[in-house]
């Protein structure tokens, strides 16, 4: 069930940023390891060839990425062009700030899971509410959401409690748990191990009424590399993904990442 924030604490996207983890589970993440290919030898070839392919040896492993973005993104069935910035720390979570227009008018604010405190908060002209929401449904469909964009920090993949299962010549499946849900990423690669697609069953609601696992992916259209890894920068996102109802109803996010920074 959604409801109302009152005033609830919020981490800032600039704490989160500056934020270093303490938690031992997070290693060697936290640690700046650089990244060895030998290390997964032991993996499924696919997996070995997304790895490699999406961090350059020797490359420090991140805990956190800083993105800059721009975009569209589908409210009340209309496209509003929207600008963002949003910064994933692991294992603490995310905070993404960004201002979209709406008949002119800029509505600010921003999603956020730290710590497993999720929120909701956008306001017209940054002063009056448009939405606010928080609760149990909301912090679980906002877990999904990060575990789908560990694509754009895929040094969080090379933790060794990740298992990796090749489903075919093309699709690897990352299985782990993440702030509090467990996640099965399908990644769908080319042969040389670049990313295409994603999928995941994310919880959600995309319909109305009670919140249940739907099908969720994103669509790759282009690649880009930063400080050593090479991460989605052209995408489609949505609901109902692998059928009909992707593009007319479940599809509803579209971005450009501009840049990306690694610590």
């Amino acid at each position: 069930m959604t409801t109302t924030l009152a005033n609830a604490p919020s981490v800032s996207l600039e704490d989160l940023w500056r934020s270093q983890s303490t938690d031992p589970e997070a290693s060697p993440l936290a640690t700046g390891t650089p990244f060895n290919p030998d290390a997964f030898t032991h993996l499924p070839s696919l997996a070995q060839r997304y790895l490699t392919q999406a961090i350059a040896p020797s490359t420090p492993l991140a805990a956190a990425v800083r993105l800059h973005m721009h975009g569209n993104i589908k409210l009340d069935q209309t496209w509003h062009r929207f600008q963002g910035e949003e910064v994933i720390r692991w294992p603490r979570g995310m905070v993404w700030r960004a201002t979209a227009w709406m008949r002119g008018l800029p509505v600010v604010g921003a999603d956020r899971l730290v710590d497993g405190v999720s929120e909701v908060q956008w306001k017209l002209l940054g002063l009056f509410p448009v939405m606010q929401a928080a609760g149990n449904d909301v912090t679980r469909s906002a877990a999904g959401r990060v575990q789908g964009e560990l694509v754009w920090l895929p040094s969080v993949l090379c933790h060794p409690d990740v298992g990796w299962t090749q489903r075919n010549e093309s699709q690897v499946q990352a299985s782990f748990n993440a702030l509090g849900e467990p996640a099965h990423l399908t990644l769908t690669l080319t042969p040389e191990g670049s990313l295409q697609q994603v999928k995941l069953s994310r919880w959600g609601n995309p319909e109305g009424g009670d919140h249940h696992y739907v099908d969720f992916g994103v669509i790759v259209e282009a690649n880009g590399t930063f400080g050593g890894y090479t991460i989605p920068t052209k995408m489609r996102a949505g609901w109902f993904f692998g059928t009909d109802r992707f593009e007319p109803e479940g599809e509803f996010f579209r971005c450009t990442i501009d840049r990306a920074s690694y610590h």
